[in-house]
């Protein structure tokens, strides 16, 4: 009878090897600079659309967004008026610096912020999406902007 072959140890490291020569080419290729800017943009996509919802024409919040914020969105501490409007103004204005790559790490953590009243005061059961969106916005914290931004232009950490 014979026995199965079992990968010796040289063979496992050579396979190993080869996986991390693969792993490390593979991060070489993408960088921080690509996953952040994939990051920026696609968090800045998810605000931007849920602002334009809130306004009409250029920033003009609209009676369903204050309606919104008295009933569904309604916050402690801030009345629904200025919640309507913080919020509006915040996902136009921080999404906007976002794709520049302009004080990238503030608006990030502006947004983050948003995401943690939204997930603690509006909607508890949503935290899967949240959570998707705070790796976004921590990776952005963590990393900056990238090299594609003005942030890196201009000298901004």
């Amino acid at each position: 009878m014979h026995a199965s072959r079992i990968p010796t140890p040289v063979a496992d490291k050579s396979l190993l090897g080869l996986w991390n020569r693969a792993a490390s080419r593979l991060g070489q290729l993408i960088g921080d600079s690509s996953l952040v800017l994939v990051a920026r943009l696609s968090i800045a996509a998810i605000f931007f659309m849920s602002g334009r919802t809130k306004v009409s024409g250029l920033l003009t919040i609209t009676p369903s967004t204050y309606e919104l914020f008295r009933t569904e969105y309604a916050l402690p501490l801030i009345s629904p008026e200025w919640a309507a409007h913080l919020s509006a103004y915040s996902e136009h204005l921080f999404p906007v610096l976002l794709v520049m790559g302009l004080f990238t790490r503030l608006s990030a953590l502006a947004l983050l912020g948003m995401t943690v009243v939204i997930e603690v005061f509006v909607y508890p059961d949503a935290w899967p999406t949240h959570l998707s969106w705070a790796g976004l916005l921590l990776l952005i914290i963590a990393r900056g902007a990238g090299s594609l931004s003005l942030d890196r232009r201009l000298g901004i950490r």
